[in-house]
């Protein structure tokens, strides 16, 4: 492989007003960082790719690099405490990848909706120049002046002025001898370039390129996503074509699977059952919440409740699984999906189930808001639940777009 590319995901989201770090903000069900690899994924080329994630989101990261890119194309690293660490450490493990690398880009994944055609530019143009390229856009506004204070001094020259954007292009060699002697400070790839005295050269951007900063910019592109595709797909005029948003309805599968713990409390479908043996796990083990909150995540693009609600967060200490069920529902809502209906079943051989299935399918669908419904069997002495070592639930999850206009999606309507 000769291309090479960094996506750095290892931003804050601070501004954006997110929980989470930005790259892994949720449009249109999708994350930010599934985005701007999907792009990727759709080069003819093949490339290596580098993904720089926040220490605390690496198997995260990790998740969605496999599951967009073929297996063996990318990787994850921990990016550092400024962007242009978090660029070197990408650079250094592309240089330890061992390909034969000659032209490496350097992405945002907060520019999530950059097509697939501005990559191919970009790598197209570095070998052609052996300069840094840079997409950029021509400045529609007037640009001022100031005495930095109220006072307009001037009105620049906007025909000489450009908004740039990523994924900025290097050759790699070249670049990684100038980050290495780089000083510290520099927000902007090609300043590092240029700082070690190399060209560097603009190609045409993309509006939809636009870097994901803001409620506002993520409002904005989302109304983008649904309006046009990523991929290349050029229309006769060499533009990309516009297509539809993804299907309105979304299903998904969960699977969750406990031991018994003699010593614990018993909790099963968000219901306490006394007399019974409880589940080991991080919280109160309830295999069948966990199991629909999987489900749930998974129908919306959204990961899973590993990556979602890990060990490492106090918030979920043996907390019951009316609080992942709770969360869960947030992070839909938040990603445009509302719970059509949900179906579990239950292998186990204790609890007796059967009494108390209508109670437990009527406290799921007052959580979710939505038919939930629940079905228990065994497993006829075969296996773990056999020998009454554990449970397994399975669970799969039917979820919706909203709209606007509510009757566009809900077949029910």
């Amino acid at each position: 492989m000769r291309l090479g590319i960094v996506v750095v995901a290892a931003g804050s989201g601070t501004r954006l007003g997110a929980f989470e770090p930005k790259a892994f903000v949720s449009l249109r069900g999708v994350t930010l960082l599934e985005h701007a690899l999907t792009a990727i994924a759709r080069l003819e080329e093949e490339a290596r790719v580098v993904v720089v994630a926040p220490s605390i989101r690496l198997d995260a990261a990790r998740d969605i690099v496999d599951r967009v890119l073929a297996p063996g194309y990318g990787s994850v690293v921990p990016g550092g405490t400024e962007r242009q660490d978090s660029v070197a450490a990408g650079i250094a493990a592309l240089a330890e990848s061992g390909e034969p690398i000659d032209t490496v880009l350097i992405h945002d994944a907060a520019r999530a909706l950059t097509p697939t055609a501005v990559f191919a530019r970009v790598a197209a143009t570095v070998r052609e120049t052996s300069a840094g390229v840079i997409p950029a856009l021509p400045m529609v506004d007037t640009v001022a002046t100031t005495d930095g204070g109220d006072a307009v001094t001037g009105v620049a020259d906007r025909s000489r002025l450009a908004v740039l954007q990523t994924p900025q292009g290097f050759p790699f060699a070249a670049y990684r001898e100038a980050i290495a002697a780089a000083e510290a400070g520099n927000t902007d790839d090609t300043s590092v370039f240029a700082a070690a005295g190399h060209p560097v050269v603009t190609v045409a951007g993309d509006e939809a390129a636009l870097k994901i900063t803001t409620p506002w910019d993520l409002r904005r592109a989302e109304l983008i996503a649904d309006g046009r595709a990523l991929g290349p797909a050029p229309d006769a005029g060499g533009r990309d074509a516009s297509v539809t948003a993804g299907p309105a309805l979304r299903t998904g599968v969960g699977v969750d699977v406990h031991a018994y713990d003699e010593t614990a409390e018993c909790w099963l479908g968000g219901l306490f059952w006394p007399n019974e043996p409880g589940l080991a796990g991080h919280s109160d083990g309830d295999a069948v919440s966990h199991a629909i909150c999987d489900a749930l995540l998974s129908a919306a693009g959204l990961g899973d409740i590993g990556s979602r609600f890990g060990v490492d967060d106090p918030r979920f200490t043996d907390a019951r699984g009316e609080v992942f069920l709770t969360a869960t529902l947030a992070l839909l809502a938040d990603a445009g999906y509302r719970v059509e209906n949900v179906a579990v079943q239950l292998v186990a051989a204790r609890p007796r189930f059967a009494p108390r299935r209508i109670e437990v399918e009527q406290h799921l669908t007052g959580i979710l808001g939505a038919p939930v419904s629940v079905a228990a069997t065994t497993s006829d002495g075969l296996g773990f639940t056999g020998r009454a070592e554990g449970v397994t639930a399975i669970a799969t999850a039917l979820v919706s777009r909203t709209a606007a206009d509510p009757s566009a999606d809900n077949p029910r309507r």
